[in-house]
């Protein structure tokens, strides 16, 4: 092998090693700002962000990047516990869960830009629902066979587990897949920043307002998104997802509003069943809005290649006058016999 050669291989493998560490990065930072939310053992979170990072790099670089997303969670799980063995099945579910939510997504065909119907309902349905059930499985179980967690409490744990591990797919995969294609309107009028900036703020104020009411308001949140999905699709309403699901998450950890008197099992239905609705709603919407624009687009785009080819044939015909008129007389000649 030659010396340019060895350098273009090593070259090779310092880029991808270096990467490998980016996502362990990401992967573990995100992972310390959804503990920060934990409800059961310190390790346990309604909403688990490494899930929606994991899939993301999946959809991006591949199943090669596995290794990072196995070493990730093991630096997280080392330092929760219980023990090494435990642990290590921990991260193993954990990685097992995103690399078969990616496979079961590369397998219908899904689009990263979530320009489809098919898309959004694939993302929910076997990136989130489906692929976490590995790693809520595998983690709750380790947790119970270690001795950690005792027996009775499997189902709410596993409940809290497999629902965090799909709302990190369903609020964290779209607003890093939405990220991707985001670009610095030029030229934007102000009106469109006012717009954005009341309708971010709005979302905020509304979703307080919903989960720390004793009067059931969780509804309010809705109008919002569809405004977001309406206006902005996916740029404006993976983020507004995320405003109303973190201050939910919040509300529900703190036991205010409409989680307040009721157990872990009980606060979870009605905190994920929100969560499920707003990013249901955000994905779903903006993914029709995108999909009828794009239409639109194509329509547009065939009616001016139609009235290009038009000008060609008869170049002295002008749309205007589109069709030509019939001669007198002539108009139901060829419908009736003499």
């Amino acid at each position: 092998m030659s010396d340019a050669a060895r350098g273009e291989r090593l070259r090779r493998y310092t880029v991808k090693g270096l990467l490998l560490v980016a996502v362990a990065a990401a992967y573990y930072v995100s992972a310390k700002i959804g503990l920060e939310q934990q409800l059961v053992r310190g390790q346990v979170t309604p909403l688990w962000p490494p899930t929606g990072v994991a899939v993301v790099v999946l959809m991006l670089w591949g199943l090669r990047m596995w290794p990072g997303i196995a070493l990730g969670a093991f630096l997280v799980n080392v330092m929760l516990g219980p023990s090494i063995l435990p642990v290590l099945a921990i991260a193993v579910g954990n990685t097992l869960a995103p690399v078969c939510a990616y496979l079961l997504l590369r397998r219908v065909g899904f689009h990263t830009a979530l320009d489809r119907l098919q898309d959004a309902l694939a993302l929910v349905f076997l990136g989130a629902l489906s692929g976490m059930v590995i790693s809520a499985t595998v983690g709750t179980g380790v947790l119970v066979a270690a001795g950690a967690l005792p027996v009775h409490d499997f189902w709410p744990t596993w409940s809290v587990w497999w629902a965090g591990d799909a709302m990190g797919v369903l609020v964290i995969a779209p607003l890093l897949l939405a990220a991707r294609t985001v670009r610095w309107p030029r030229g934007a009028p102000v009106l469109r920043w006012v717009e954005a900036i009341a309708l971010l703020g709005g979302t905020a104020a509304v979703s307080v307002l919903a989960t720390h009411s004793t009067i059931p308001l969780l509804f309010l949140v809705v109008p919002f998104l569809i405004w977001a999905a309406f206006r902005f699709q996916l740029v404006g309403a993976a983020p507004c997802a995320l405003i109303a699901s973190v201050i939910a998450i919040d509300a529900g950890a703190a036991g205010a509003g409409p989680f307040a008197g009721h157990d872990l099992l009980a606060k979870m239905v009605i905190l994920q069943a929100f969560n499920g609705t707003v990013s249901l709603t955000a994905l779903l919407l903006s993914a029709v809005v995108t999909e009828q624009n794009h239409t639109l687009r194509e329509i547009e785009e065939a009616c001016g290649r139609l009235a290009e080819a038009l000008s060609r044939l008869a170049p002295d015909e002008t749309l205007d006058k589109w069709p030509p008129s019939r001669p007198e007389g002539r108009d139901h000649q060829k419908y009736h016999r003499p």
